[in-house]
């Protein structure tokens, strides 16, 4: 059968059957025909990905060529590869699909119809089709979806490195040009949301709009929050709020117009997931239409083991929206008020709250800053601090700059307000330092969207310049300022200068000539 996967790619033939865009049932019966996964204990399809169990981020690369070039921000994450080698490989793809069943599905990545990009997804497994069904935005009834980038994942398909250019025989190749995305070697299923985030990123800033690697939430007034964080910062769960109802738990807009969702679904982490602590995402673990990433189960009763880690601490959830009970949707929704930015510091010197400037929230979005706790061979454990520019630099097109000039530009015509929030340490570093509890994160956090700090007194951070309150209704005073709960106010500064020298040698790299926005760094 041939298919036209684009208007800017050759016909895509199989001798085989084409399938395009089964119900859940269907692909469920497919998924299981072909051994690709088994149904779990309430109905789940558990599936495994193979050797990689996350994303293959050095084996990533973009088509250096004349449309897109100079837009690009080459470097680590945006390494360039040859158009004859990605028109070689794309050939070589087709043969190898050409005697296999193809999975073929339309949809829209974004909500508004305004901004929304028609895009046609096309898989060698059964349930990776499954996953696009939930995580993208399906057509509504009679409407046709008119594609204008396709992907392809066809995880059996292997490059040879020495002739087709790549690393290794896996490979995402992004060609702006021919609006074609190729993904090979690799079976994990993240690889083709994050293909249409990387193509989202590169875009909507042509057109004056900022995508954001964020949560969202509504709330009851009709305000909007939107949430930063690297993985592990509480991003998912800070904007899961049962007073909120959630807009989504990864990538929006933010345009003109308000902001708006460019997915249909949740990709949740759901690694040691407890029905007490995340009870909305937990229920969706034994669900009907939920694909479950590497969660062990039990081959005879196949009830699951969301404590197992043995094959990746990666597990992951991909459910449609509605699966969420407090969960919005919608085409766009109204400007944000508040901008949350999330951090997990476990050098344990930054603020459980603290209120940025505009220029302070620029510089903390190009920063990305998280800590990390690396385990060594050894055992010796030590806080490392992790930048990821904009807070998803691996998905982003062009310079950091760019993306953070947007956020300026429509955070002043809003005159929303910026939180930096530290769900990390306190008292101490890591083996010293205690976790600053969710109680106390989620009161900071209410009082900032609901307006209860709008009249508070705030002091200025001597190191990091952001502006810290002095009162928070039902948190204790002590605990705003991070150095009043050290019990060595010595070895608290040196700490916090230590973290202030990582930020500014991070940031120097980005060569950002806006003096401002320099200077709204922290003084060392």
């Amino acid at each position: 059968m041939e298919i036209k996967a684009s208007t800017a790619m050759a016909d895509l033939k199989t001798s085989k059957t084409t399938f395009s865009n089964l119900s859940a049932p269907e692909l469920y019966e497919h998924a299981v025909a072909k051994k690709e996964g088994q149904i779990a204990a309430g109905g789940v399809l558990a599936v495994k990905t193979g050797l990689h169990t996350a994303r293959a981020a050095q084996d990533k690369f973009v088509v250096k060529e004349e449309t897109s070039r100079k837009n690009i921000w080459w470097g680590d994450y945006n390494v360039p590869f040859e158009e004859d080698k990605f028109d070689a490989l794309a050939a070589k793809m087709a043969g190898y699909l050409s005697d296999k069943d193809i999975y073929v599905r339309d949809c829209f990545a974004g909500s508004d119809p305004k901004n929304r990009l028609g895009v046609r997804i096309i898989t060698e497994y059964a349930w990776h089709s499954l996953f696009v069904k939930s995580l993208l935005i399906e057509p509504a009834a009679g409407e046709t979806v008119k594609p204008e980038f396709t992907i392809i994942a066809a995880p059996g398909f292997k490059a040879e490195p020495k002739s087709d250019g790549t690393r290794t025989g896996t490979f995402i190749l992004v060609n702006f040009r021919r609006k074609l995305v190729l993904i090979g070697g690799t079976g994990y299923a993240g690889e083709i949301k994050k293909a249409v985030f990387t193509i989202m990123n590169y875009l909507l800033p042509l057109k004056g709009v900022m995508p954001m690697h964020c949560s969202a939430n509504l709330g009851p007034k009709g305000d909007t929050a939107i949430f930063f964080g690297l993985s592990g910062t509480g991003k998912t769960t800070l904007s899961s709020d049962p007073a909120r109802r959630l807009i989504g738990d990864d990538e929006h807009a933010w345009s003109d117009d308000g902001i708006f969702n460019f997915e249909g679904g949740c990709y949740a982490k759901v690694i040691n997931l407890s029905a007490e602590a995340e009870p909305q995402i937990y229920a969706t673990t034994r669900r009907f239409g939920t694909v479950l990433e590497n969660v062990v189960y039990n081959p005879a009763t196949r009830e699951l083991d969301l404590n197992d880690g043995s094959l990746t601490e990666n597990t992951r959830a991909a459910y449609p929206l509605e699966f969420i009970n407090n969960a919005i949707k919608g085409a766009v929704f109204a400007q944000p008020n508040n901008i949350v930015m999330l951090t997990y510091d476990a050098f344990g010197v930054l603020p459980p709250i603290a209120r940025l400037s505009y220029e302070q929230a620029m510089y903390h979005f190009i920063s990305g800053y998280t800590a990390k706790v690396a385990n060594t061979e050894m055992g010796i454990k030590e806080p490392k601090a992790t930048f990821s520019a904009c807070f998803g630099a691996p998905f982003m097109s062009h310079h950091p700059s760019v993306y953070a000039e947007l956020l300026e530009k429509k955070m002043r015509a809003k005159s929303a307000s910026c939180w930096l929030i530290n769900t990390g340490l306190a008292g101490g570093p890591y083996g010293v330092g205690r976790r600053i509890s969710i109680k106390n994160t989620r009161a900071l956090l209410n009082a900032a969207l609901e307006g209860a700090l709008v009249g508070a007194k705030f002091r200025k951070d001597p190191v990091f310049g952001f502006e810290l309150p002095l009162e928070c209704p039902g948190v204790p005073s002590d605990i705003l300022n991070p150095e009043n709960i050290w019990p060595d106010k010595a070895a608290y500064k040196a700490k916090c200068l230590e973290l202030a020298g990582l930020f500014a040698k991070n940031f120097a790299k980005f060569g950002v000539t806006n003096e401002a926005i320099v200077k709204a760094g922290p003084k060392i």
